[in-house]
C-alpha cells in the first residue's frame, strides 16, 4: 500500500514562496506520474502540475505556468512543488496524488494528468494561505 504525506504548507504574503514536500511510502512504480492537486472551498479540486517519474517530464496548469516548479528526488521517493510570487488565489488545500499506470502518449496529450480521477493514491493534504 503506497502511502503519501505532504509537508510545507504555510501562510505567506503574496509575492512569496513556499516549498511543498511529497513523500512516498510503500511500493512505487518507476514509470508513473506524481500529481499536485488543489482545492480551494466550494471549488473543485484542480491540478496544478504533474511530474513523469520515468524522465521528470513535468507538466503544469496554465495558472501556475511559470510561477510552479515539480521535481522529484527520486532517492528520496520525494516529489516537490516550488511555488513562487504566490497570489491569493493560490489559497487552497494542496494534495499530491500518485498515478501508478504507466502512462501511453495519448493520456499524457489528452492532459488527464490533471483529472483528480486517474489517481488512485491520496496524501492528506496541507494548507496554503496566501495574504494580500
Amino acid at each position: 500500500q503506497v502511502q503519501l504525506v505532504e509537508s510545507g504548507g504555510g501562510s505567506v504574503q503574496a509575492g512569496g514562496s513556499l516549498r511543498l514536500s511529497c513523500a512516498a511510502s510503500g511500493y512505487t512504480y518507476s514509470l508513473s506520474f506524481m500529481g499536485w492537486f488543489r482545492q480551494a472551498p466550494g471549488k473543485e479540486r484542480e491540478g496544478v502540475a504533474a511530474i513523469y517519474t520515468g524522465d521528470g517530464r513535468a507538466y503544469y496548469a496554465d495558472s501556475v505556468k511559470g510561477r510552479f516548479t515539480i521535481s522529484q528526488d527520486n532517492a528520496k521517493n520525494t516529489v516537490y512543488l516550488q511555488m513562487n510570487s504566490l497570489k491569493p488565489e493560490d489559497t487552497a488545500m494542496y494534495y499530491c496524488a500518485y498515478n501508478p499506470t504507466p502512462p501511453s502518449e495519448l493520456w499524457v496529450r489528452s492532459r488527464a494528468w490533471a483529472l483528480s480521477s486517474e489517481y488512485t493514491y491520496w496524501g492528506q493534504g496541507t494548507q496554503v494561505t496566501v495574504s494580500s
